[in-house]
């Protein structure tokens, strides 16, 4: 039950950061395909937390460095191939998406600390 309220909180927390930082970032690229692309960022970047929390909790149970390490590699790793799959495959925006995505990530590990330790 304890683990529940943890993936609870933790969720509707990123929701909610990714939410008020992408409606922020929607009047700042408010161009075509600009919207578009923070969106499916903000969809990327939630996706990617959710599996870096994931794995941060079961990675080094006691210890804090290893779980937050595990957790910025593969953020950086998805960020690379975010980028490469942006310009070749999906043809969006590249500005918006990538800025857009580093502030999501930025903006979402900042709670992950909160929570992770539990």
């Amino acid at each position: 039950m304890m683990v529940m309220g943890i993936w609870t909180r933790y969720v509707l927390a990123i929701v909610a950061v990714v939410v008020i930082a992408g409606a922020f970032l929607s009047l700042a690229f408010h161009g075509p395909g600009g919207m578009v692309a923070v969106w499916i960022s903000a969809a990327v970047a939630l996706a990617v937390q959710i599996a870096a929390f994931a794995v941060g909790r079961t990675v080094g149970q006691d210890n804090l460095v290893a779980k937050m390490g595990t957790g910025a590699l593969l953020r950086f790793l998805a960020l690379v191939v975010y980028a490469l799959l942006t310009a070749t495959v999906l043809h969006l925006s590249l500005v918006p998406a990538l800025i857009s995505i580093a502030t999501f990530f930025f903006l979402t590990t900042l709670v992950e600390p909160l929570l992770i330790r539990l």
